[in-house]
């Protein structure tokens, strides 16, 4: 089995290209990014007709998923009045995203980074997010 202790642009391109098929397949052009294991940027790709606006929401899913190590759709729900993570999306000047579309990647028990996804219906941007890891890990993993 191959060890993968961070992810590097061969990966950032797998994780994207998957995505990018199964987004073509539902017929939503996304915008999608892939951050290193600490949420700094490696690749993005804003797909033609991907919505301007959410660039930054998919970099900024990516972020979270890698950097707190945690999928933004469990935010979700963990953010609401009287949760225990209530108000946690205005932490880091907004960055910490709790809609569904950003994934943790992760290899071997180890988070490695993250893929966000944007511009279509949550449930839709992470069905995006996960095709683009299962199409990394048919692949590399």
């Amino acid at each position: 089995m191959l060890t993968i202790t961070r992810l590097d642009q061969a990966d950032a391109r797998l994780l994207i290209a998957g995505a990018e098929t199964h987004a073509h397949g539902i017929g939503v052009p996304m915008c999608i990014a892939v951050t290193d294991e600490s949420g700094q940027l490696l690749a993005f790709s804003r797909m033609d007709g991907g919505k301007v606006t959410s660039a930054t929401i998919a970099v900024d899913k990516a972020f979270t998923a890698a950097a707190a190590r945690k999928a933004t759709h469990e935010y979700g729900a963990a953010s609401q009045p009287g949760a225990p993570a209530w108000g946690i999306s205005s932490a880091i000047g907004g960055r910490l995203m709790v809609v569904g579309g950003g994934l943790p990647v992760e290899h071997d028990g180890h988070i490695v980074g993250g893929i966000g996804v944007s511009s279509g219906t949550p449930a839709q941007d992470q069905a995006v997010a996960q095709a683009g890891i299962d199409h990394w890990r048919a692949h590399r993993a």
